[in-house]
């Protein structure tokens, strides 16, 4: 009997271990799908699947396999989905995000209740839903992100995605992403895209942001995953001014001085011949001004007009404006947004001083043909939008021209009709998106004016940009950006006052750049960006020619420049705890002016005039002639006192390579760039600030406090009388010299109610220095004296009231010191001769600034089905016809010296715009 019952045992042994002897099996798929994979896999094996078609993706699967045993096969067939497996006898158990347990956790049955907190001391935990609960709120969608896996020891997984317009299929910028019982949040970026970090569980995610639908969506959090959202816009009528998703951030961002504009928040307010402006709308904000009304040029943070960076869609727009500043060479129907840095300027930008107005346009609509237009009294606009590839690629072109000509030649006046004042732009942009990971976007843009103040002069230049970016997402962490771009600016005036001297004047600029970013979420602490920048600069200083085969005029032409800019940048978004976080960055540019050029020395510790040349030093193509560079710090910071009460303080450095060339008091479209070379060096300076951020009424009002103070050296003036077009040697017309700049700037926001706007001052003031031991170097006595931009007390007034759904007022008033100018103060003669002596410089001022504008608008009908949305702009600009001085000029008449002031608008101006949206 004892043998009967050891054999036994062994034959069971035996059994078990055939039973679990694993048996390795050999495959080869060549491009079917899941299913087929499946039911192959059911015939050549005595496993059975259990599943849902459903949860199976329709894309093909080829693989090879080669005596593997059946877990390997499976993990390989299954590893970029989200299915996972469970094996029990013959019968193979599908989930789809979830894993099956074997076994129930501990406490299970101690706690029955369902928790949508997670239970982060175990990071394998499985999740359980309660179905209850997903039925009590039927409007809410759940969704499962990741795919479980029972190994994993992380604590935190991404849920990241795309948010979308559900209509009109473009990126939805500047959205909130909410988790509000983690109280955890994330913005998407201008490509709609989003990450959150969240423990594996159940979580509500809602979404928020003015004029877009806000949905709320159950999450189950399995591992890291994708939740890409569609959202319908909100057409009621929006109560803001400008349309803010990130009131918040005026708080909790780590930088300083940013100012963002939204184009389709500032349809509302009153602006000269009613002409949505975004850089207009900048001017209201405290920190950002111009000389004057006819100025083309911005002075921000009391730095020189050329020293800001102005991007559209990453490339260098020279001059922004059409007919000296009176309307923006920006279409407001293309553009997006504007952020404008004059604060703390991150380390990718470079280049200039004081600012950058980095300005987006939209992406086109890959849905539906759509599109805008309006009619005003001096211009008009159309912009159409059309999908190539529905829901993924689409094309919009934009065209604006002004029919100011047509309305000159109807008058009677002679000297009005026989004038021309006349532009036009035009800019198109495509944008496609290959994949979740990839999207390309390229704008092309150019601009035209043409205008004739007197009848033997003829003025016209020309803006032509082009911009290409490629956008990829390396994975839940990391994204990169290529950005490629060329921009050409040109003018040119014809003089035809005889027939046999009739000449052409010329002057353009060109840069071609190209830079690479890269963004990587390091970990919960660090965000870093860096990458690298190139341009090259090429410049034709000017040149003259003969116009007609009459003219004896001669060809003459300043030989062209080139110069290279390269920089190296990082930065990093530090958050040392829940109070304090850092943004430290570092930029390291380098720059070369190239031949082929001839390069005069001087004598050194004298004039650089005829007298003291020394040498001429030639230099072959692309021969580096001088070179400049250094490093460049950007390092801001931010301490919560409450959660809704910071402090930030800041400090940047920054290089400029480039100069704008004007002895006019105000920038002209004819102002001219030079580089820098041997003999002018770039400009260089650093600003510190330090400021009080606090929203009230739960981010209702946002109210700022900003100080600064900046140094900068080797800034460009001219000596008097100073020849600068046309002439080969700048250098001997040029100084450099000292500047300082300091002010305060308070903001008051409103962007919720009946009644919103915003209230904004500031006090700044800005001065240069011109010393030297030689007098004809010297401006005032080496003394520091104001800039001719110099406004100390800036006061600015933006107002929206809504008085019904489709009636609203608006105002804006401006109040300025006037600014600095040098006035003749008395006479003497000299050897029989009169002369004219003046004070010192910017010793004076011209009368203030202030104006007041009005507007009311009348919105159509806020049904969604219909053909389009219109709405009327009535306004009147500088309503108490005030009489602002646009500059002032002295004429001698009968040996009597007068003073006389020139204005742009010195009477009320009315218009009326329509708009139509379809």
């Amino acid at each position: 009997m004892k043998k009967v019952f050891t054999i036994l045992l062994f034959l069971v042994c035996v059994l078990a271990y055939t039973q679990e002897k694993k048996t390795n099996w050999s495959f080869e798929f060549e491009n079917i799908n899941f299913e087929t994979a499946l039911l192959e896999i059911e015939n050549k094996t005595n496993y059975k699947f259990y599943f849902l078609k459903d949860w199976l993706d329709q894309k093909q699967i080829t693989a090879s396999f080669k005596d593997e045993n059946l877990e390997t096969i499976l993990d390989e067939i299954f590893k970029e989905t989200t299915i996972n497996y469970f094996i029990r006898d013959q019968r193979i158990i599908l989930t789809q995000n979830s894993v099956i347990y074997n076994k129930l956790p501990e406490s299970f049955y101690r706690n029955q209740s369902i928790s949508s907190e997670t239970n982060t001391q175990e990071a394998s935990a499985p999740i359980f839903t309660d179905d209850q609960s997903k039925s009590a709120s039927n409007s809410i969608t759940t969704v499962k992100i990741g795919k479980a896996n029972k190994n994993s020891n992380k604590t935190t997984y991404s849920v990241s995605g795309v948010v979308k317009n559900k209509t009109t299929g473009e990126p939805i910028p500047n959205l909130g992403v909410l988790v509000k019982e983690k109280n955890l949040s994330a913005i998407t970026d201008d490509n709609g895209f989003y990450e959150i970090k969240l423990p594996a569980g159940i979580f509500l995610i809602e979404t928020s942001a003015l004029g877009v639908q806000s949905i709320k969506t159950r999450v189950v959090v399995y591992n890291d995953g994708e939740l890409n959202l569609q959202l319908q816009e909100d057409h009621q009528l929006l109560d803001e001014v400008v349309v803010n998703a990130e009131a918040d951030k005026n708080v909790e961002k780590v930088i300083t001085g940013v100012t963002k504009i939204e184009i389709e928040g500032i349809k509302n307010i009153p602006l000269v011949l009613g002409e949505r402006d975004i850089l207009k709308v900048a001017t209201t904000m405290p920190g950002i001004t111009k000389t004057g009304e006819g100025s083309s040029g911005y002075n921000v943070r009391g730095g020189k007009e050329d020293q800001n960076l102005i991007l559209l869609d990453n490339a260098v727009i020279y001059n922004p404006v059409h007919f000296f500043g009176i309307f923006s060479a920006l279409n407001p129907f293309t553009s997006g947004e504007a952020n404008i840095y004059k604060g703390s300027i991150p380390s990718q930008f470079g280049g200039r001083l004081s600012s950058v107005f980095d300005i987006k346009t939209r992406d086109a609509n890959t849905n539906k043909v759509s599109g805008e237009a309006s009619l005003g009294p001096v211009t008009g606009n159309l912009m159409i939008e059309t999908p190539i590839v529905k829901e993924k690629s689409a094309l919009m072109v934009g065209a604006r021209a002004s029919y100011s000509d047509w309305i000159l030649k109807k008058l009677e006046e002679e000297n009005l009709k026989n004038s021309e004042a006349t532009f036009y732009d035009v800019i198109t942009k495509y944008n496609h998106r290959f994949s979740e990971k990839d999207n390309i976007k390229a704008t092309a843009y150019f601009s035209k004016d043409r205008f004739s103040i007197t009848s033997d002069s003829l003025y016209s230049y020309n803006n032509l940009l082009f911009s290409a970016e490629w956008n990829h997402n390396y994975n839940d962490k990391t994204e990169g950006s290529l950005y490629v771009s060329q921009s050409n600016y040109e003018f040119n005036i014809e003089y035809n006052e005889n027939e046999n001297r009739d000449f052409e004047l010329g002057y353009d600029i060109s840069e071609t750049d190209i830079k690479y970013l890269m963004n990587h979420n390091l970990n919960s602490k660090h965000d870093l960006q860096y990458g690298l920048s190139g341009k090259l600069y090429s410049v034709l200083p000017g040149n003259q020619k003969p116009l007609g085969d009459d003219s004896i005029v001669e060809r003459f032409s300043v030989p062209r420049e080139k110069g290279i800019e390269t920089a190296l940048f990082l930065s990093d978004n530090f958050e040392i705890n829940d109070k304090f976080s850092l943004e430290a960055g570092l930029r390291y540019s380098w720059y070369a002016f190239l031949g082929e050029t001839q390069q005069r020395t001087y004598e050194d510790g004298k004039p650089k005039n005829e007298e003291t040349v020394v040498d001429t030093l030639n230099y072959g193509n692309n021969e580096i002639a001088k070179s400049y560079g250094g490093p460049e710090f950007r390092v801001s910071s931010r301490y919560f006192l409450k959660p809704d009460l910071s402090v930030k303080a800041s400090f940047n450095s920054t290089y400029q390579y480039i100069h704008m060339l004007s002895n006019n008091t105000t920038v002209s479209p004819i102002d001219t760039w030079k580089l820098s070379d041997l003999n002018i060096k770039p400009q260089k300076a650093w600003m510190a600030s330090l400021g009080v951020y606090k929203n009230f009424d739960e981010n209702t009002y946002e109210l700022s406090i900003e100080g600064y103070y900046k140094k900068s050296k080797d800034i460009l003036d001219f000596k008097v009388g100073a020849e600068l077009f046309l002439n080969e040697h700048v250098e001997t017309e040029v100084l450099q010299g000292l500047g300082k700049a300091y002010g305060v700037e308070f903001l008051l926001k409103k962007d919720e109610g009946r009644l919103n706007g915003w209230v904004g001052y500031s006090y700044s003031r800005s001065f240069f220095k011109l010393d030297s031991q030689h007098a004809e170097e010297r401006v005032n006595n080496g003394a520091y004296f104001p800039s001719n931009y110099d406004k100390p007390h800036n006061f600015n007034l933006v107002s929206n009231y809504r008085l019904t759904k489709r009636y609203s007022f608006s105002a804006n008033f401006v109040y300025q010191t006037g600014r600095p100018v040098t006035f003749p103060v008395g006479e003497y003669e000299y050897q029989d001769a009169k002369y004219v002596y003046y004070s010192n410089r910017n010793q004076y001022r011209i009368p203030d600034y202030f104006r007041l504008d009005l507007g009311l608008n009348i919105e159509g009908n806020h049904k969604i089905k219909k053909l389009a949305h219109s709405f009327w702009n009535i306004s009147v600009y500088n309503v108490l016809g005030r009489n602002n001085p646009y500059s002032v000029f002295f004429v001698t008449d009968s040996g009597e010296i007068k003073a006389y002031k020139s204005s742009i608008f010195a009477i009320p101006v009315p218009t009326i715009t329509y708009n139509l949206k379809f």
